[in-house]
């Protein structure tokens, strides 16, 4: 079943690359927090790269004048997530999470298969806000789309 408005967000650990392998909860990041979390299929995959991360780099400060911070997750290793926030330049602050075997997507409800190009099992394209790990507004990509789970839709929407 899909996460919906007004669930919380299920536990789970992610990786990042921060003088070593480091775990982060779902604690860790949503706790007392209000975070924009967007999920790409992948990292340096063209819509990811070229739209949907410039996108949050771009209108980081937005956020964070709103005092909300800004995650991306993808279903990747800490190492590929960190090489991606370096050549994409992201911006220090916005958290690079790696759901490397993809259980938080699917404990959200929001993997994906993409067996069939040769990428196996992904997180869908959505964005979330949550405050305190609360889902408070939640757009999800349509196969092959990318408007809901932007920036500018999430700016919009909280």
């Amino acid at each position: 079943m899909t996460i919906q408005i007004g669930d919380h967000l299920p536990a789970a650990t992610f990786s990042v690359l921060r003088d070593g392998v480091q775990q982060l909860t779902t604690a860790d990041v949503f706790k007392s927090k209000k975070v924009v979390l967007f999920a790409v299929p992948g990292a340096f995959t063209p819509t990811c790269s070229e739209r949907h991360l410039p996108g949050y780099i771009a209108h980081f400060e937005d956020f964070r004048k709103r005092g909300i911070d800004v995650a991306c997750m993808a279903v990747n290793d800490a190492f590929v997530m960190k090489a991606w926030a370096e050549h994409r330049h992201v911006p220090e602050g916005m958290l690079m999470l790696a759901d490397g075997n993809g259980e938080f997507a699917k404990a959200l409800g929001l993997d994906a298969d993409a067996s069939k190009y040769g990428m196996g099992k992904r997180s869908k394209r959505f964005a979330l806000y949550a405050d305190d790990g609360v889902v408070k507004v939640l757009h999800v990509e349509a196969p092959g789309e990318f408007r809901v789970s932007s920036a500018e839709a999430m700016l919009a929407a909280i």
